[in-house]
């Protein structure tokens, strides 16, 4: 487990797809900017997504908790670890809408960073997000993370193709 102030990061549990986690998949305003929301997602898919991942050694996914609740607020994650390249793309949903703006996107994108470089010994940490997903775009610019380019029509979302920004951060030894 890796613990910020306001939040903790803990391994998924198959019981997180008992709670809120898969209707978060299907909220269009959680999934506004993401490749989710188009089918429904259900505890099954939650289930088996889960099992997957935590047999995995290209994923490392953590739920997302406060401190204060234990509540499950969303997940973050490390995807297509490459050991050879020393790489990881970093993937973050906060599904309880209460706390988007609060901070905790930035606590937890800190504490997966410090862990990829830190533990795993990773040494460049990637993401990709929507060209309209300001949040997203202000998040990877806090946590340190460069623009490094535009993937043109890389992303089909709402009937229309859309850019998408990518940011990187290197481990600077």
């Amino acid at each position: 487990m890796l613990f910020g102030k306001k939040i903790y990061l803990r391994p998924l549990k198959l019981k997180d797809a008992d709670g809120n986690y898969p209707s978060w998949l299907n909220d269009p305003i959680v999934c506004k900017y993401n490749s989710h929301g188009d089918t429904l997602y259900t505890e099954e898919m939650a289930r088996d997504y889960i099992k997957m991942v935590n047999k995995s050694d290209v994923y490392s996914v953590f739920a997302i908790c406060d401190t204060k609740t234990d509540r499950h607020i969303g997940n973050i994650s490390l995807q297509n670890i490459s050991i050879k390249n020393k790489s990881a793309e970093l993937a973050i949903l906060i599904g309880e809408k209460d706390f988007m703006g609060s901070g905790v996107g930035k606590e937890s994108g800190s504490l997966l960073i410090e862990y990829a470089f830190n533990t795993l010994h990773l040494d460049c940490i990637y993401c990709g997000t929507s060209e309209y997903n300001i949040a997203m775009q202000k998040l990877a610019l806090s946590l340190g993370m460069i623009q490094e380019g535009i993937s043109k029509d890389a992303m089909y979302k709402d009937e229309k193709y859309i850019d998408v920004f990518k940011y990187e951060i290197v481990n600077n030894k």
